[in-house]
């Protein structure tokens, strides 16, 4: 079924809360990086999943970002922290 908006970004209405999902090793490595970025307070952080193997774990962090500017600002800062193996 084709409703003319395959390819097309999703519309999303700023200001929104948002999720990111940060995977790595260490969670507390993981929570200070968080808190290198975002004020904690402004934000929620819960417990994500654990890899099979123990290794990886994720949290994810839940906040109102004010326009897409912000949204990829924060996702580059995320990704960009050594503790921080994947941002989702």
């Amino acid at each position: 079924m084709n409703n003319g908006n395959s390819g097309c970004k999703p519309e999303i209405d700023f200001p929104c809360r948002w999720q990111f999902r940060l995977i790595g090793e260490e969670r507390a490595a993981m929570i200070a990086a968080v808190g290198m970025v975002v004020d904690r307070s402004a934000c929620e952080i819960t417990d994500g999943n654990v890899s099979s193997g123990g290794r990886y774990l994720s949290v994810i962090v839940e906040l109102t970002v004010a326009d897409e500017a912000e949204r990829l600002r924060l996702y580059r800062q995320f990704a960009a922290d050594p503790a921080i193996r994947v941002v989702l």
